[in-house]
Order: structure tokens, then sequence, then C-alpha cells
């Protein structure tokens, strides 16, 4: 009797709940097992800064599947375990606990962690990082009530949600950031400066182009945090975001390919004989780009975890989505499609109302259209996608006109 194959996927996160479930919708009958480092089932985490943070979503409508999806698929789910090593050549995976598992293919889909501030006072109780299913019920406990001082230091995509989420929950919020203009790095500085204008009309203090020394405490507890120029801003709770660190320790241990994170083919096959790689640490070479991309957006782990289990199961795959994320803060709803690195240095063209913060942005490089994002608007988002897939060159007076269907362009 031929042995059923046995797959082993190493991380509990949205790509590898994807890439398990696609292998039962695909008619998988081998063994499945999903290592998850966390106690929890998978989850996704957007919510976490937005909904779930505020308080608006419960608890149950975070997590990919319910925990008795997995038995009834069969999937063996090993919570709060973390695999240690991976053989390439015994095709094995050393877990933490003492077990080793054989493997016929492995998907590494290890996700990321908060990059960590080092300096004084960074350990001290009341400063906090959001991450985690745990860390955002621990901050939504901090600030559910209202009046607290919350200071941020960087202000990437999580500082600001929480920023947002915090000011509707009738906090004080100072943002301190490195930069001149938040969320300039991934969208410019034209749209960053809408988004400070935005929180600085809810009462949010931004203060740009500033450096932390320390964080300074009393008790153990933090009560503020210090600038290098020695200015004291107070505190009753910090939270550091600082951008993310992507778990690449068992895919260098193994001997993969690391670039900024695990160099994949269109199919996302690492250099190792049956090792894939998916999700956040996943640098995927993309066709339509022409280039390696690596993204930590959710929808690159939704997409990528199941791009990765046909890939697994020897099926055709050229992993070709464009990249999308989304962002919801005070009553200002985005979503952005597009290659980022083809976006640095393109031509903006807006259709739509821009003071009135609803249109819609393309960036134009070479006279095609390699990203764009809609504020506000709606049902648009294939259409934007269906632009910039085609590649072809774009009138930019007809882009902006809204006489002209998208579908058209």
């Amino acid at each position: 009797m031929t042995k059923a194959p046995n797959f082993v996927i190493v991380g509990g996160g949205l790509a590898g709940a994807t890439a398990a479930k696609t292998l039962r919708e695909e008619g998988f009958e081998g063994r499945i097992h999903l290592i998850g480092a966390e106690p929890h089932h998978p989850y996704i985490r957007p919510p976490l800064s937005k909904d779930f943070l505020s308080g608006a979503a419960p608890r149950d409508s975070v997590f990919v599947e319910s925990p008795e999806w997995y038995g009834r698929h069969d999937v063996d789910v090993h919570l709060g375990t973390s695999a240690v090593s991976l053989d390439a050549s015994a095709q094995r995976v050393q877990l933490d606990s003492g077990d080793a598992l054989d493997y016929d293919a492995v998907l590494l889909a290890t996700g990321s962690s908060a990059r960590r501030l080092d300096i004084p006072g960074a350990g001290l109780q009341g400063v906090r990082e959001l991450r985690t299913l745990d860390d955002s019920e621990a901050l939504h406990a901090e600030l559910a009530g209202g009046g607290r001082r919350l200071v941020l230091i960087g202000s990437g995509w999580i500082g600001m949600e929480v920023a947002a989420t915090a000011r509707t929950l009738g906090n004080e919020v100072t943002v301190l950031e490195r930069d001149p203009i938040p969320l300039a790095n991934a969208l410019g500085d034209e749209l960053g400066t809408m988004f400070a204008d935005l929180h600085a009309e809810h009462g949010v203090e931004l203060r740009p182009s500033v450096a932390v020394a320390e964080i300074t405490g009393e008790g153990g507890r933090a009560t503020g945090v210090r600038l290098d120029s020695g200015e004291l801003i107070a505190a009753d709770l910090v939270l550091v975001g600082v951008g993310a660190v992507p778990n690449l320790e068992l895919a260098r241990q193994a001997g993969a390919a690391i670039g900024s994170g695990v160099l994949t083919d269109a199919a996302l096959r690492t250099g190792l004989p049956n090792v894939y790689a998916a999700g956040d640490i996943a640098e995927a070479y993309h066709p339509l780009a022409g280039m390696r991309l690596r993204s930590e957006h959710w929808a690159n782990a939704l997409h990528g975890g199941a791009a990765a289990a046909r890939s697994m199961l020897g099926r055709p795959v050229s992993y070709d989505d464009i990249p999308y994320f989304y962002t919801d803060q005070y009553d200002l709803g985005m979503e952005y499609s597009g290659f980022g690195p083809l976006a640095r240095g393109a031509d903006l063209v807006y259709r739509g109302d821009r003071s009135g913060r609803e249109f819609i942005v393309f960036w134009v490089a070479a006279g095609r259209v390699v990203a764009g994002m809609n504020v506000n608007v709606w049902d648009v988002n294939e259409a934007v996608q269906g632009i910039i897939r085609r590649g072809e060159p774009v009138d930019a007076r007809r882009l902006a006109d809204e006489r002209v269907p998208l579908e058209e362009l």
C-alpha cells in the first residue's frame, strides 16, 4: 500500500491556515500538520488595530475558521509550538516539543515579529506593541474607557490606525514620527499629508522629524517619552510601532536563499527541494512586475497561502496577484493596489474630489499605471487592478475624467 503523503505547514497565521484549507479544497487526502507558535488558532490581523481593538468586532470574528473546522478536516494543529530546525536533505522538521515531523512537502509561513526599540525604558510596564491577538486585547483593555494619554512611537499603518481608534475611544494621542510626513514612504508626500491633516482634524498631536531618546518611568511603569532634544512628553501608555521583522531564522538555518525575505520563484518554491514559502517572509518573483516582491499585508498571506498549497500539489502556479491593502481611519476608508517599488517617483493622476477626500489616484510611470488607490470611493478596486494588470499606455486626461468608465481605460 502506498503511504499517504505528509505535508507540514510551519506558521499558524493566515497564510498557513489558507494553505491548509486550499489543500483540502483541492482534494489532498494526505496528512496536514499546522505548526503555530501562538496558543490561538489562526486569525487575521487587520482588525487588531481597527474594529477588534475598538471593541466593535467580537473575538470570534477574527479567526480564519472555528477550532472545530480543523478537526473536521483532519488538520493536525500544534498550538504553542515552534519549529526549531529544518533538515531539507532528510525532509524533517524538528519541533521545540521534542517531536520531529517527516514531510513530503513543507511550507514556511512563519510571518513577522514586531520590531523592538532598543532604548532605555523599552521594557517598562505600559510599553506595548501590537502584533498579536493578545496584544490587541491588552491594548483594548487600557484604551476602552478613554481618558488615557497614549504616545505612539512610529507613524506607519499600525501606528496611524491605532491613533484613530484610540481617539475614537476618547483618549489623548500623540504620534512621534522620525520622518517629516507620516506614511510618506508608502504613499508619497502629498497623500501622506492628507493623512496627517486627517489626524490633526481629529485632535491627534503629530510631532514630525523627532527622535526618541528614552521612555521614562516611575515604579516600573512608563510615565513619558523623552526626545533627544530633552523634551519630555507625558504618557499613561506608550505603543511602539516601528515596523515588523520577517521571521527568517528557520529558513536561514535550513539553507534557503535569503534577500529581504525567503527568495522564491513565481510558484513560491524556494531553492530547497520540496520547500515552499508564503506570506510575510516570501520574497517571490512577480511575473507582472518583473522583480521579486515581499509584502506584509493580509491579502498576500491569503492569496499566497492558497497559491503555495496548489504548488505543493504539483499544480502549475504563477502567483501574480497585484499587491493590495486597505485602511480605515475615522471616516476615511481606502484601498491600495499596485507595485510600491515601481510607484516611487511616478506621476500622480487624480480622479474625483481631492478636497472632499472622495477620489481615485493613479501612480503613472513611463505612461503606464503601476498603482492605484481609491479613497472613500467604492466598488472600483477590481477595475483599478485591471488597469494595472493590462499594463497598457494610458492617456492621463482620460484617466482623470470621471465621465470615462474605468473599464474603458
